[in-house]
């Protein structure tokens, strides 16, 4: 025999929300510049003077030219020297 047992739920779990809290304005102001494909600031904001921030935008822009980019290091040449055996 099995015994069936009834769980009533009483309402939300967790912490409730402050609707007119700081965080809770900041999370609608981001989710409405998100909604209008606008940054939503993320993480920590790039150099874009920076070395690397240059050679990433040659990199994409020779990309968009339609050039074939190679990833890696380049193959070194090899040159065999033929000469007296000793």
């Amino acid at each position: 025999m099995s015994k069936s047992t009834t769980v009533k739920n009483t309402g939300k779990r967790g912490r409730p929300t402050v609707s007119n809290s700081a965080r809770q304005a900041r999370l609608a102001a981001r989710a409405e510049r998100a909604a209008q494909g606008l940054s939503v600031g993320r993480g920590r904001p790039s150099n874009q003077g920076s070395a690397r921030q240059q050679r990433l935008a040659a990199q994409a822009a020779r990309i968009a030219a339609g050039e074939v980019i190679k990833r890696g290091r380049p193959a070194s040449v090899v040159v065999e020297s033929v000469g007296a055996e000793a």
